[in-house]
């Protein structure tokens, strides 16, 4: 295979410079639309009063005028009430695989709510939770055989979460009825992938096994529960990962006022796994909201810039239900709590002018070998990240005030030169007559050409 190779360049130094080893084994690269996609995650409990799909159908084309192409809905099966956690349970204890929840309504509803997304555009992905289940999903009773066991007999708890019982991928039979469980909503419904939970929880050889199978369908997005730093061998199958190391060294970065070099280091960790697979970036999500806090309480003031690059570094952005309000609270993860929408989206048209340029301009393609990435050099290394990303004759560059004060520097990097236009603001400015910027707190400025 081609070898891939990614550079990342602080000034004239090169900080990396790898060749790609994790060669995609099970499939070509992400089909073309994966490369330009953003992801949307949908808490339907959450979303509306009703926590409906025909209530959230209605959000639809508010979303599509926001720029979201994809969206991810969380586990829509029926959950399991044995041991359940507060009123509703979570989610993430399914009590059927191959049945509908019905506190979000019926499987036509879903059917009819999949159709209205894709004649919008949207591609749809499911939340697919194969590692455990709850304690009496049907398989609990009609193959008990297909679940670990503790030495007494009983069903084995899974680590730290005692509302859910773990599965035996020993058990071939079991792969099987998962692999035909996937299959059943791609088929019945037209959905376009899956975003995997705890996808490195579940031995890797079945994805290697499942994909294919599951593919003999039609080709799908997969998105995996992992991080590809500490799992190489899962994104040799998935599509995209998590980047959970980035999420946390982030937070700490923050909150500790640990050295922003740490996270340009970290970056560069992440730009060594090369364009195989794809890295997805986020400021929340439906864990990190309800147990860790809102975006704001881990980021504060540089939330924004956060924000700006997770849509405009190498991968997919991700975004959680509520962002564009934006939302303030913590949402209850077994109890009805409502997001509490308002007339206004104070940071819509933000996200929307990010993820327009991540659609339209080619330097911001996810997972793309013809994409070079340079970390820059400025007279604030400390206190700025600013990159450029380049694609031929298109390029994106990003400057970010990551400290929590005012910040005058200059760029001094060669590889930013000539006219660029402010995507925000739509002016122009001429870098050859100079690269000065005074940065407020919170600031952040993204140019295109």
């Amino acid at each position: 295979m081609k070898k891939l190779i990614l550079l990342a360049v602080i000034g004239l130094g090169i900080v990396s410079c790898t060749t790609q080893k994790n060669t995609r084994k099970m499939t070509e690269l992400p089909k073309d639309w994966k490369h330009n996609t953003n992801i949307y995650e949908v808490n339907i409990r959450q979303y509306t009063q009703e926590g409906t799909f025909k209530a959230f159908a209605k959000e639809m084309p508010r979303l599509k005028s926001m720029g979201i192409k994809t969206l991810w809905f969380m586990p829509i099966t029926p959950i399991a009430q044995q041991n359940k956690k507060g009123s509703l349970g979570s989610p993430y204890a399914a009590a059927d695989y191959t049945s509908i929840n019905p506190e979000f309504g019926t499987l036509q509803d879903f059917k009819d709510m999949v159709n209205e997304a894709h004649r919008l555009g949207f591609k749809v992905i499911i939340d697919w939770v194969a590692n455990h289940t709850g304690w009496d999903h049907v398989w609990t009773k009609t193959h008990p055989e297909f679940y670990l066991k503790d030495p007494d007999g009983k069903f084995h708890i899974a680590s730290g979460m005692d509302d859910i019982i773990e599965l035996d991928y020993k058990n071939q039979e079991m792969r099987q009825a998962m692999i035909d469980a996937m299959k059943f909503w791609v088929q019945e419904t037209g959905i376009d992938g899956f975003r995997c939970d705890l996808a490195s929880w579940v031995e890797v050889d079945f994805w290697v096994q499942a994909r294919p199978e599951v593919e003999k369908v039609k080709p799908l997005f997969w998105l995996g529960e992992f991080d590809e730093l500490e799992s190489p061998d899962y994104g040799k199958v998935f599509d995209a990962s998590y980047s959970w190391k980035w999420m946390h060294k982030s937070a700490d970065y923050y909150k500790k006022n640990e050295p922003l070099q740490e996270l340009k280091d970290l970056l560069r960790q992440y730009s060594n796994i090369g364009d195989a697979s794809m890295r997805a970036w986020f400021t929340a999500n439906h864990d990190e909201n309800s147990w860790n806090g809102t975006e704001y309480e881990k980021y504060g003031v540089i939330t924004k810039p956060m924000a700006v690059f997770s849509a405009t570094w190498n991968g997919v952005p991700l975004l959680y239900s509520g962002q564009e309000l934006p939302n303030m609270k913590r949402l209850e993860f077994f109890e009805k709590d409502a997001i509490k929408w308002t007339n206004t989206y104070q940071v819509a048209d933000f996200y929307k002018t990010l993820l327009d340029l991540k659609a339209s301009n080619p330097a911001l393609r996810g997972g793309d070998s013809n994409v070079t990435t340079y970390l820059l050099n400025t007279t604030a290394n400390d206190k700025i990240l600013a990159y450029v990303r380049k694609n031929g004759k298109d390029e994106v560059l990003v400057i970010l005030n990551m400290s929590k004060e005012p910040v005058n520097f200059s760029v001094e990097d060669e590889h930013v030169s000539g006219i660029f236009r402010n995507v925000f603001d739509k002016t122009k400015r001429d870098f050859s007559n100079g690269k000065d910027f005074s940065f407020k707190v919170s600031d952040y400025a993204v140019f295109e050409r």
